[in-house]
């Protein structure tokens, strides 16, 4: 099968790599298919209309453009063979639920439909009490005068959609277009229903799977629909891929990557970002339809197209930087909650290295223009290393770490939805119980039993606190949140608190720190003050202490049997 189709009746002015096929006929090629075409005319896998926007607008030389081309098609190829995102088929019936306060809008919307299209269903709103499911899918509770009834439906039509129905996929409200779209659509979806997998999930790096308090469930806070959901009690997130619109939202405000954006996860945007070495990467999400966009791509502006429009974090944002070592024009009309942090932070990093922005964002057409005309390559700020196999925080470190080398470069403030931190210790009250260590799954904090020392990465902590919230000495740890500093010292394991280890007085083996053992003994030395083999035995490893025990008991048992002579 040839892999690449290029396909225009006016063909292209210039030549491209064998390994494209061009065509300017349509009947040729009705009968084939592809992998990567520039049009969706080809029967293709994937559509890259980035290949045609580049083609009109750029002002590259020839020799520039023959090598730009191959580079998108190769792009998308690589997106397509690192993608995760499954598809999936639902069966959707005929049967509709209508939900209209007005007689008006009733006889409006059945006016829109034929008897046979669908097996209808009416309701007013104040008599719906909870809607469940997914299209195909949907169970709805309505009062019938006080007692409950179920509704079983595969689409819901809504006028003016309360937030349950906004939030529930196969709910859909004219008034956000018009019945006769609507319409149009349920009987699509009546056809052929498809949804793909946008997210991918580890729940051992989860900062709220399963754990005793809830100290982060940002992902199912952005969340736009019913996708995610939560459980406080169990402390298990649940996710349903049917009910994701694919914005990537959720994944850019993950603190620590265990979430990843199925379409271009963390592995596909790296191998993606090689092919933007000293380019002026322009990064253009799928909704913003580029295709009819007429703007001036400068010599070195390549375009990076992308599926949702929130999903990009500091890592991305920083990687894609680093390794074209210019700064990022990115072009969207919305900013999600996770990539606004993101943009800042990286934004204020590269102000203080390098004076200037690392990305430039364009919402509208104008500001488009200007940033193009604007963007530039950054000296000095060109870098990468194999990335494979670490985890987000790991990524940020090590590019970060690069970046700021041995300078001194004060600090920056993350946001409300990204957060950094440093975890300080009180040495004196620390006992090196490891509560902590075993509390952060990102691996910020360790134990070095080399020298009986707790140590701390700051540049990996997610400030999430949960080992300040299982610390079990009053006073001991806490966080400065919502800091990086731009030091050398930030990306080293700093020893937060050491201790000696204490022998066992009966074999002299080492069995604990010596604070632990002190601290126990402070508690039960008075309650053992009356007992000088169990005040002993506080100082005992947990062999000798039984032992000693069990050689009083038997001292004591023959002292009395001899007392009895």
């Amino acid at each position: 099968m040839q892999e690449f189709i290029y396909y225009n009746p006016k063909g292209l002015d210039f030549p491209v790599s064998e390994e494209i096929l061009v065509s300017t006929n349509l009947d040729e090629i009705k009968e084939k298919s592809f992998l990567i075409s520039n049009t969706s005319e080809v029967n293709a896998e994937v559509n890259a209309d980035e290949i045609d926007f580049y083609i009109k607008n750029t002002k590259d030389s020839m020799a520039a453009q023959i090598e730009n081309v191959y580079k998108l098609y190769d792009i998308a190829a690589n997106k397509y063979d690192f993608a995760q995102d499954i598809s999936y088929s639902q069966e959707v019936t005929n049967q509709l639920l209508l939900v209209a306060n007005t007689k008006e809008e009733y006889e409006k919307f059945v006016a829109c439909i034929k008897p046979d299209d669908f097996e209808l269903f009416f309701v007013q709103e104040n008599i719906i009490k909870s809607i469940s499911g997914h299209i195909g899918n949907l169970s709805v509770i309505v009062d019938d005068e006080g007692k409950d009834v179920t509704l079983n439906v595969s689409q819901i039509v809504w006028y003016d959609a309360k937030e349950e129905g906004i939030k529930q996929s196969g709910c859909f409200d004219p008034k956000e277009s018009s019945e006769e779209e609507v319409v149009s659509l349920l009987k699509e979806n009546i056809n052929s229903y498809s949804y793909k997998k946008f997210t991918t999930y580890d729940k051992t790096i989860c900062q709220y799977n399963e754990r005793r308090e809830v100290i982060c469930s940002k992902c199912e806070e952005v969340c736009p629909s019913v996708a995610i959901t939560k459980d406080d009690e169990t402390k298990v997130l649940s996710f349903s891929q049917i009910d994701c619109h694919g914005c990537g939202g959720c994944i850019s405000v993950c603190p620590s990557g265990a979430l990843d954006y199925a379409p271009s996860n963390r592995e596909s945007l790296f191998e993606m970002s090689k092919a933007f070495a000293n380019t002026h990467p322009l990064i253009t999400p799928q909704k913003m339809n580029i295709s009819s966009l007429e703007v001036e791509l400068k010599e070195g502006v390549l375009p990076f197209a992308i599926e949702g429009e929130k999903f990009l974090d500091e890592t991305a944002f920083l990687t894609l930087a680093q390794i074209s070592g210019s700064q990022l024009v990115f072009y969207t009309d919305f900013i999600s909650k996770g990539s606004g942090d993101a943009i800042r932070i990286v934004n204020d990093i590269y102000q203080k290295k390098y004076g200037k922005d690392a990305i430039i964002v364009a919402m509208n057409e104008e500001e488009l223009s200007e940033a193009l005309k604007e963007v530039s390559f950054i000296e000095g700020s060109n870098f990468n290393f194999n990335q494979e196999g670490l985890k987000k925080r790991e990524i940020f470190s090590h590019r970060l770490q690069k970046l700021v080398g041995d300078e001194d470069l004060g600090e920056v403030k993350t946001g409300e939805h990204v957060h950094y931190g440093l975890v300080n210790v009180n040495e004196d009250k620390c006992t090196l119980c490891l509560v902590c260590v075993g509390a952060c799954n990102v691996d910020a904090l360790q134990a070095d039993a080399k020298d009986n020392t707790l140590r701390l990465n700051p540049s990996l902590c997610t400030s999430c606190g949960y080992c300040e919230v299982s610390c079990p000495e009053t006073d001991c740890l806490e966080i400065e949140r919502d800091v990086i500093k731009l030091q050398p010292m930030w990306f080293k394991e700093n020893i937060l608190a050491q201790d000696e280890l204490f022998a066992c007085v009966e074999c002299g083996v080492e069995f604990a720190t010596k604070k632990s053992v002190e601290k126990i003994a402070a508690i039960m030395g008075p309650v053992f003050a009356n007992d000088p083999v169990k005040e002993k035995s506080l100082y005992c490893c947990a062999d000798c202490k039984p032992k000693i025990m069990m050689q009083n008991y038997y001292d004591q048992k023959k002292q009395g049997m001899s007392n009895a002579r």
